[in-house]
């Protein structure tokens, strides 16, 4: 059976959750790989039209936060300029270049598949091998501005808490928190647009911090799916508190991996809804297929994604 079409909105600017697993067993991912993959990130980035809101880079996969945005938002000139800050300004695109350029650097497959398709070349290399590092498509998940989407950022940057490598996320190199805090953000690299209104701050400082409260909160939840998972200590947790975090969250998150990771779309029930209405045709599902609220977030949906579309 052929591969059906991917989901992507087209026209508007849209959030995707990425994630790929490696086809190797273990934890090939060391920290060369790791810094490798975080340079990538950065540095397609900078060419695609895209926003990168969170990532976190694990032992044998990754996940990303990213925004899409329409190529019209984009001149001739912005074009011309990310070329030439990738290839160098003594190389200028031709004219016939710029409408394939517009459309390549606004496709999130063509976005993940250079970041995938270097680091493998990078990857072989190093260890003197050949053939597939990845697995199978990567998976993409539609997320709503918000409630949804700093839910999804919390869920990513805990990865390394939940697998019991560190104790603080910020503590851990390869993931956004730790990319603000450690590297203090270098390069403007990461939106700090976290999508919530009481996060309207102008301070860059401040949001981050309102952020990391949110995400300590989040950390302490013991996740009920997956007992075997680590949260933050409750003594890191209290510590924090005393500092300066004042709003609890325990209540409104619970880090269930299935909604962030194996949904098609997620969000509220009309966000759903609506979203679905572009991509019911790829659906083989003779009846209309409905948003299922999600456990432990209040006010969030999820419509699950048919196997093909992972």
């Amino acid at each position: 059976m052929p591969r059906l079409a991917r989901m992507i909105v087209n026209g508007e600017q849209a959030i995707y959750h990425v994630m790929s697993r490696t086809v190797l067993d273990g934890f090939v991912l060391g920290d060369i790989e790791k810094e490798y993959i975080l340079k990538l990130l950065k540095q397609y980035s900078a060419v695609y039209f895209t926003e990168v809101l969170g990532f976190c880079i694990m032992g044998n996969h990754f996940h990303l936060l990213v925004k899409m945005i329409p190529d019209d938002e984009y001149s001739d000139d912005e074009i011309i300029k990310r070329y030439q800050g990738y290839y160098g300004k003594e190389n200028k695109p031709t004219i016939g270049q710029v409408p394939q350029l517009r459309v390549k650097w606004s496709s999130l497959s063509e976005y993940v598949k250079d970041i995938k398709q270097t680091f493998t070349r990078f990857y072989n290399k190093r260890h003197g091998r050949r053939g597939y590092f990845w697995g199978d498509r990567f998976k993409s998940v539609i997320v709503e501005e918000g409630e949804t989407l700093i839910n999804c950022l919390a869920y990513i940057d805990l990865n390394p808490v939940r697998a019991g490598i560190v104790e603080r996320p910020e503590d851990y190199r390869w993931n956004s928190l730790g990319y603000h805090i450690q590297a203090r953000n270098k390069d403007g690299f990461l939106s700090t647009d976290f999508g919530l209104k009481q996060f309207n701050v102008k301070s860059e400082k401040e949001r981050v911090r309102l952020y990391r409260e949110y995400i300590y909160e989040t950390g302490a939840i013991t996740n009920g799916d997956t007992p075997y998972a680590k949260t933050i200590p409750e003594k890191i947790v209290t510590e924090e508190r005393k500092v300066n975090f004042k709003i609890s969250r325990t209540d409104r998150f619970l880090s269930r991996t299935r909604y962030f990771t194996d949904s098609g779309i997620i969000g509220s029930k009309e966000y759903v809804s609506d979203t679905y209405q572009q991509f019911k045709h790829l659906f083989q599902s003779k009846h209309e297929k409905k948003p299922k609220s999600v456990k432990g977030l209040d006010g969030v949906f999820s419509l699950k994604r048919l196997s093909e579309f992972i």
